[in-house]
């Protein structure tokens, strides 16, 4: 016979997994009616549900657990970003679980209730467009989450992440002050605000500064397809001109289209891309490319999640760092 499980004490009760977690828990801090507390633990002791090592190990009402979702564990930002959370969270005892939405909805949804039926302690996660409801839920139940890197408008939760619009602004006066003809924004087709912080932040001056502006824009799959046929069409190479790549794996799909096409950076053209990727090391020339303080960005989330677990409060602070453009030679 199958074991019972949380989740199915969730879906008889007609709750969230989380809340189930918190009640047989005993955690603090939680507003739970106790005619619901009341309603879980009778539905527990009638469907002979037995909490698994993990809950029975917890010290305190603790797990000394952390969820991370990560949008796409594939991307090396997400999994650097991953191994710097790890090691901070190493320091304050903690184990971290992790897992990626692949910026779907539903397995965004799926990994918390996965996160709650293990009793994490906390959740870390990179908000995707329409996992506004999952969030919302965790809130409700009170459930300690905080975001890394993005966030999204109608969520308020503390967290991590760079000050988009303002280094993208940073991007174009660079631009601007190396007189090109001709800029290229390439970024993606999404309504995640963090990404159009970028392109509205690059945009902003254009109106002004009588420079001649193209926009790309592909979606999150078949990107590399996307860019290429992309810029076959836009670019111009008559003119003096630069490339923006909002993300490293655009930046790393427009840099295979232009060895293929023996398009030389920068004698050509020349091109900025956003975060760091081990692959631009097989390149025949060093990227500019804006860095993100990751290792300071990790050591502040550890210490969000380690102060919401601790002392939960609805309303946090969202931390912005500043990022950097690291000035290489494919930009001249």
């Amino acid at each position: 016979m199958k074991r019972a499980s949380i989740k199915d004490i969730a879906r008889i009760a007609g709750v969230s997994v989380a809340t189930v977690s918190y009640v047989l828990n005993k955690k603090e801090g939680s507003r739970i009616s106790q005619q619901t507390k009341e309603k879980i633990l009778e539905i527990a002791d009638s469907i002979n549900y037995v909490p698994n090592k993990i809950a029975k190990s917890l010290k305190m009402s603790r797990s000394k657990l952390i969820g991370l979702i990560l949008a796409d564990i594939s991307n090396g930002f997400y999994s650097t970003m991953a191994r710097c959370i790890e090691d901070e969270a190493i320091k304050l005892g903690y184990t971290l679980i992790i897992g990626s939405s692949d910026e779907n909805p539903e397995k965004f949804k799926q990994l918390t209730e996965l996160f709650a039926e293990h009793q994490v302690d906390g959740m870390i996660v990179a908000p995707i467009i329409d996992s506004d409801e999952t969030l919302k839920k965790l809130i409700k139940d009170e459930y300690p989450v905080v975001t890394i890197d993005r966030y999204l408008k109608d969520i308020q939760l503390p967290g991590v992440l760079v000050n988009n619009f303002e280094v993208s602004e940073q991007i174009f006066d660079f631009l601007k002050a190396k007189n090109f003809e001709e800029i290229l924004y390439v970024g993606y087709n999404t309504e995640v605000p963090h990404l159009l912080d970028r392109q509205y932040g690059f945009e902003k001056r254009f109106p002004e500064s009588g420079i001649s502006y193209k926009r790309v824009l592909v979606g999150m799959e078949n990107r590399k397809e996307e860019i290429h046929n992309a810029l076959e069409q836009q670019l111009d190479l008559s003119k003096r001109t630069a490339v923006y790549f909002t993300s490293n794996k655009l930046g790393i799909a427009g840099m295979s289209y232009f060895i293929k096409h023996n398009i030389k950076v920068p004698e050509d053209l020349s091109m900025i891309t956003f975060d760091e990727a081990e692959a631009y090391e097989l390149f025949p020339i060093e990227l500019t490319y804006v860095k993100q303080p990751l290792t300071d960005m990790a050591k502040m989330i550890i210490k969000l999640i380690d102060d919401e677990i601790t002392n939960y409060k609805k309303d946090g602070e969202r931390v912005i760092f500043k990022a950097k453009l690291i000035h290489k030679d494919s930009v001249q």
